[in-house]
């Protein structure tokens, strides 16, 4: 999950997972899968940095995950 800014200014939180795509139109518009849509304060580049990010700091937590084999 990503935090983004409407246009109000209102925060909210999105699943990254769940973008369709993403459209300047000038504003930010995020597509999602089922098609509605967010107008967004952020740019698309910055939307992607936070879903990289996001990212990242899943799959390291992944790896810092023990593992028993004897279970």
């Amino acid at each position: 999950m990503i935090k983004l800014k409407k246009l109000n200014n209102e925060n909210f939180v999105i699943n990254e997972s769940q973008i369709e795509c993403i459209e300047s139109i000038p504003d930010t518009k995020v597509i999602m899968m089922n098609r509605e849509f967010f107008l967004v304060k952020e740019t698309p580049e910055e939307i992607i940095e936070k879903t990289i990010k996001f990212k990242a700091r899943i799959f390291s937590e992944y790896k810092n995950i023990c593992v028993d084999k004897n279970d």
